[in-house]
């Protein structure tokens, strides 16, 4: 279970269900709800798992991953590989079974993009690592629209983009206070290699990007109606003016608090979906 990572999932499963809705323009039937659920929550546990296998080295070296299952030897790093890999073929199959074909396609793409392309190339290489590897995680709501639609519409692409967009912000965030350990593992997160003033400024134009991004969804362009585009709103000005903070508290010099906002980050994706759901049943 540790390896799985289990608290990323449910944040992910938070942007799967309220897709869902937004693709069937109200509540999909129970059963595809949690078929795409239990698909989607076994490939994420599957790059997850094999993400903590091939991080082990760097994860012995970080304060915030040194307690992680593989670095104390609570399992072998070959049972940790053939976990992950099980895993993942239990998710293709397990979505091609109960969704459709396209749903499971997407899975197997989300799992290799993120150990292939994140974990084993871009992590350790680049500071855009996090930029272009966050991608993946924007895969579920492909997933979760694919499998109520079996197909990708431009609504889907929006959703698509927030999470890409807001990825950064939210990771850069948590690289600022972790910046020490990332160092020592010489994985060139922004913070690393950059100042604090030019990741806050980087925080702060991903930031406005992503909130123009999210009112795509509002009416008279999209099907999202007043809850929505008052929640996205507000939402997102509570968003900028974090990240606006974070950028004056760092060019004071001062204590920059960047886990402020990391923490109100999850909690403004979590509610803008929310409001993407409870829209379309209102």
């Amino acid at each position: 279970m540790a390896l799985t990572k289990p608290r990323i999932i449910e944040l992910l499963l938070v942007t799967t269900v309220p897709t869902m809705v937004l693709a069937a323009r109200g509540l999909p039937s129970l059963g595809l709800v949690v078929a795409t659920l239990v698909g989607g929550s076994l490939a994420a546990g599957s790059a997850n798992a094999l993400n903590c296998w091939y991080d082990r080295d760097i994860d012995s070296i970080m304060d915030r991953t040194k307690k992680r299952t593989l670095v104390r030897h609570e399992v072998r790093p070959g049972r940790a590989l053939a976990f992950g890999l099980l895993l993942g073929l239990v998710a293709t199959v397990q979505l091609a079974v109960t969704t459709n074909l396209l749903s499971a396609a997407m899975a197997v793409f989300a799992i290799a993009f993120y150990v292939v392309v994140y974990t084993m190339w871009l992590k350790r290489r680049t500071s855009q690592n996090i930029v272009w590897g966050g991608a993946a995680g924007c895969m579920p709501v492909l997933i979760g629209w694919s499998a109520v639609t079996n197909t990708v519409s431009w609504e889907a692409v929006v959703l698509f983009a927030v999470i890409f967009l807001w990825t950064p912000p939210h990771f850069w965030a948590l690289a600022m206070r972790f910046r020490e350990d990332y160092a020592a593992a010489r994985v060139p997160m922004l913070p690393v290699v950059a100042s604090p003033a030019v990741v806050a400024s980087r925080i702060v134009a991903y930031s406005y990007a992503m909130v123009a991004v999210s009112l795509l969804l509002c009416a008279p362009l999209g099907p999202s109606g007043l809850l929505y585009a008052a929640s996205a709103v507000v939402l997102g000005v509570v968003f900028l003016r974090e990240a606006h903070l974070l950028l004056a508290r760092v060019r004071a010099g001062g204590d920059a608090s960047p886990m402020r906002l990391f923490h109100w980050s999850i909690t403004y994706l979590a509610l803008l979906f929310l409001a993407v759901a409870v829209d379309q049943l209102v």
